[in-house]
């Protein structure tokens, strides 16, 4: 059985989607996102301290690239994943990873709004740097889809998606997704997959407490 330590709003919500989407048996231990992620028992399955850990053949598996291209082999290779060979590898490698590219802006901006609770730690200046960066990396994304496709490759919906759609689940809440057309349809056509539903926090559950961030001061 393949077991999921997983923190609601956070990255560990692509390996559940995925996860979901496989459609394999498995369990999800919810944590808190909070210290206890530090604690002894929980590093030695995230020697760093982070979700997601997977645990699946006896051992702990952590980074959510690693965990996305192991389950893929195992579970769906040609299917949510694309096999060495495949004419798609290429670029199915460059959007799984691509994901984090995204996110590390969006982590940034959670950082600023969120895990910061005094005032006068927060940045505006970092805030309106990062939503700036973000929309940055929105652009490759918008630029792909631009051709009508309905997914990032033409051989269709896969893990490559997963990634990147969650990580814009994410960041939409810090920099809007209205200049992107392409983005938006494919956010709409994602966010409307039930696999993507299952994966999503109970209401009130997650880090986020409204839909959008304004950089502060607003």
């Amino acid at each position: 059985m393949l077991r999921l330590h997983h923190c609601h709003g956070t990255r560990s919500m692509r390996t559940l989607w995925l996860l979901n989407e496989i459609g394999v048996p498995f369990e999800v231990s919810t944590r808190p996102f909070d210290r206890t992620l530090r604690d002894p028992d929980y590093l030695s399955l995230s020697p760093a301290g982070r979700v997601p850990a997977l645990e699946m053949d006896g051992r702990s598996l952590w980074e959510t690239g690693a965990i996305t291209e192991i389950l893929c082999e195992r579970f769906s290779p040609d299917a949510l994943g694309r096999s060495p060979g495949h004419r798609e590898r290429a670029d199915w490698l460059i959007w799984v990873h691509y994901a984090e590219t995204v996110t590390q802006h969006g982590a940034a901006l959670t950082q600023q709004h969120i895990v910061i609770r005094e005032d006068a730690m927060r940045s505006p200046t970092v805030m309106k740097i990062e939503a700036k960066r973000l929309e940055k990396a929105y652009g490759p994304l918008e630029a792909t889809l631009s051709d009508g496709r309905d997914h990032l490759l033409n051989g269709g919906f896969s893990a490559a998606d997963v990634s990147c759609g969650q990580a814009l689940h994410m960041c939409k809440r810090f920099a809007r997704l209205d200049p992107f057309p392409n983005l938006s349809a494919w956010m709409e056509r994602l966010e409307a997959r039930e696999a993507f539903r299952r994966s999503l926090p109970p209401e009130g559950g997650g880090l986020y407490d409204r839909e959008f961030y304004d950089p502060w001061p607003t």
